[in-house]
Order: structure tokens, then C-alpha cells, then sequence
């Protein structure tokens, strides 16, 4: 069995392309598509609160906002009681933006699942998505 870090290498590596070729076709920045999975997966948020988040600068996050809004994929609304406080949210356009992108990489790999592997390889592949979701989950870095 190799060691943990030789593990670790060779997994980043052979995800590195795979990554890739996922976003490959993608229409919308990494960034501002996680700033658009955030607020399709938890609703609502301020600014600061989805800087903190995607773990990203509060200037880099002003500037996705005011090209998202551009684009008509979020909408910002005052708060009813405190009126300083102003939420973003995702708009319909922005969920259907969003489910684009989503879909041609998950339809990629769904073809390549099917042309490229048997079903042995594809109950390994399930198997290890179980593992990965449980180190994503037990990490603390998010």
C-alpha cells in the first residue's frame, strides 16, 4: 500500500484532469458559481456572510455580486427590520444558469462512466464516492 502522501498525490493528480474536463464547458467562473451554489443551497445572504463562506476577500465578492446582477442571476433586497442590511439572492435566471452549467459536465461524465467503464469499475467508483463524501465531511476547512 503506498503511503499516505504518495496516496494523496496520486489522487490529486488523477483528479486534476478529471476537474478540468468538468469544467471544461462551464459558462460561469468558478468564483461566482460558488457564490451562486451558495445561495441556491442555503437561500439568502449578506455579503459578508458569503465572503466568509467561499473563503474569499469581501472585494472579490462585491465585484462577482455586481457582475451577477448584471446578468440578471441575482437579485438585492433590504432587510424588512434592519435596513442597513442588504441580502442577495439567486433569480430564476441564475438557478437555470447554474443547472446549465451543472448538467453539460454531469452529462460528460455520465457518458464516459458508461463508453469508458464496465460495471465493476463503475460499483468502485460509487464505493469511493462514499469514502470521499466521509473526508470531505470529516474535514474542518470549509
Amino acid at each position: 500500500m503506498p503511503s499516505h502522501l504518495d496516496l494523496a498525490a496520486d489522487l490529486r493528480a488523477a483528479l486534476r484532469p478529471l476537474t478540468r474536463r468538468l469544467l471544461r464547458s462551464r459558462t460561469i467562473s468558478l468564483g461566482k458559481s460558488g457564490i451562486m451554489n451558495r445561495l441556491n443551497d442555503h437561500g439568502a445572504a449578506t455579503a459578508s456572510e458569503l465572503a466568509a463562506a467561499e473563503q474569499i476577500t469581501p472585494q472579490a465578492v462585491a465585484v462577482a455580486l455586481k457582475e451577477l446582477e448584471d446578468l440578471s442571476f441575482v437579485t438585492r433586497a433590504r432587510d424588512d427590520v434592519d435596513r442597513r442590511r442588504v441580502y442577495v439572492e439567486l433569480t430564476d435566471a441564475g438557478r437555470a444558469a447554474l443547472k446549465t452549467d451543472r448538467e453539460d459536465g454531469t452529462r460528460w461524465l455520465a457518458d464516459a462512466l458508461d463508453t469508458r467503464l464496465d460495471d465493476a469499475d463503475r460499483q468502485t467508483l460509487a464505493d469511493a464516492v462514499i469514502v470521499l463524501r466521509r473526508l470531505i465531511d470529516a474535514g474542518d476547512d470549509e
